[in-house]
């Protein structure tokens, strides 16, 4: 299979990456109010899959997310490709895809199958503030990750399997380290910067 070009593609996609916590659905929220784009997280697309009557994937893609590990690369890819197939038909061509990818495998095939991404937003954050994050919001959230235990198997996994593709992009030079220990509204005019850029406006 010949990998599409970006200008080839139909599509424009930037990875919003960093650990659980970091503040990247924060951040994509205001980014959409902004610009024209859709902001999808691939976390958000497995657990509606998980839920959804009749899945054959919600049984499995429950233990991994339980267990803090990644889903199988072929499953999320299917999801976010439909996600965007559907957001085309509204007009709108531009992603923000949201925790992913998280393996090198993930971004090897997602820019195989689906398109190169034009960039990488790398929210970096301690883990210390992204534990204190995670823990507050699990108080409202009702999210089953969102207890100290699994939030540390997700660091592990963060660590070892997801960093690797940020650094895969950095290589390349599609990748914009933002300091995400900074207030939201610091935060927000850093990211703002790193699109203008990607998009050319």
């Amino acid at each position: 299979m010949t990998s599409a070009t970006a200008t080839e593609s139909p599509y424009k996609v930037i990875y919003v990456l960093g650990g659980p916590g970091a503040g990247k659905g924060t951040q994509c929220s205001r980014l959409v109010k902004k610009y024209k784009l859709a902001h999808i997280s691939a976390g958000d697309c497995l657990r509606e899959e998980q839920s959804r009557e009749g899945s054959k994937y919600g049984d499995l893609i429950r233990t991994y997310i339980k267990e803090g590990q990644i889903v199988p690369k072929e499953i999320t890819i299917k999801l976010l490709e439909q996600k965007m197939k559907d957001y085309s038909a509204e007009g709108i061509d531009t992603f923000l895809i949201d925790g992913f990818p998280r393996k090198l495998d993930q971004y090897q095939a997602f820019e195989e199958m689906v398109c190169p991404a034009l960039t990488t937003l790398f929210f970096q954050c301690g883990q210390e503030t992204m534990l204190a994050r995670l823990l507050n919001r699990g108080k409202t959230s009702g999210r089953e990750d969102d207890n100290t235990e699994s939030i540390k198997k997700r660091f592990v996994t963060y660590v070892e399997t997801s960093m690797p593709v940020i650094d895969a992009m950095k290589e390349r030079g599609r990748c914009v380290t933002i300091n995400a220990e900074n207030d939201p509204d610091t935060v927000f005019e850093d990211t703002c910067a790193a699109m203008n850029k990607a998009l050319g406006l």
